[in-house]
């Protein structure tokens, strides 16, 4: 098909605004009216790919993702999930980095609805509510966890069932098999902190024995007076499970080890 004709077929199914601009031999860029949430247009680019037409970002929309956030977080917990929902709706693929859609049976059109759809979707990662990020750092919480554990001792939102019967006093992680179990926190917040020092004062009131540890989402929000009573009572703590990412697997294993040998 002429370019031309692309572009028209561009304009019919996405919008009149589309333009196209040559870009070298065999390639061009794609102009939309759409942008990112900070005002600049999506990077598109139609390229010959072998023996057929593809549509790409040539990386640039992970590359703005990564100036806010770490690119391994692409790939963790529910940004990955929202990300890969994203490509398989859209049929785009993710080379390395790249995101490309063959265009099928030169229906051009299609193809770039579809693309920008992929785009949109993928950005929006970067604009998650403060409860989707929560519920993000729980995901990945909950996955560092159990690559670092065996899956049959570890047991989420743990409770002394005879103790507490309501389950008021719990812990994020229990981690049992050995003595004594490990008890690990999760602290989103101050007021999270605040749970897990209260719990952790009545397990030893009830003279239970454990370890603690905590893993915090941003130690340095917590408010300095609450992060002091709650040192009184936990072991040990790591300031982010994302800056820790790499101690907090050998930390538990450790612990696991210790409490196996007894």
């Amino acid at each position: 098909m002429p370019i031309d004709a692309i572009e028209r077929d561009f304009k019919a199914k996405v919008c009149e605004m589309v333009r196209i601009v040559s870009d070298g031999s065999e390639r061009y860029r794609v102009f939309t009216p759409f942008t990112f949430d900070d005002g600049d247009g999506l990077s598109i680019v139609l390229k010959k790919d072998g023996g057929g037409w593809v549509l790409s970002d040539e990386a640039n929309t992970y590359m703005r993702l990564t100036y806010d956030m770490d690119e391994q977080d692409l790939y963790r917990g529910q940004r990955q999930v929202v990300i890969s929902n994203a490509l398989s709706l859209f049929q785009v693929e993710d080379r390395d980095g790249e995101l490309v859609l063959v265009v099928p049976d030169e229906m051009y059109g299609d193809a770039l609805f579809s693309f920008v759809q992929a785009i949109l979707r993928i950005a929006d990662v970067s604009y998650l509510s403060r409860e989707r990020v929560r519920s993000t750092f729980m995901h990945d919480f909950r996955g560092l966890v159990l690559d670092s554990a065996p899956k049959e001792r570890v047991e989420f939102n743990w409770s002394d069932s005879q103790r507490d019967p309501q389950g008021m006093y719990s812990v994020d992680c229990r981690i049992n098999g050995m003595d004594p179990p490990l008890f690990i926190h999760a602290l989103t917040g101050d007021a999270k902190t605040r749970d897990a020092t209260i719990a952790l004062h009545q397990f030893e009131k009830w003279g239970m024995s454990f370890r603690s540890f905590a893993i915090f989402e941003n130690r340095d929000a917590i408010p300095r007076n609450v992060l002091a009573r709650f040192d009184d009572v936990c072991e040990e703590h790591f300031p982010s499970l994302e800056g820790d990412r790499d101690k907090i697997p050998s930390f538990i294993r450790e612990a696991i080890a210790l409490g196996d040998n007894g």
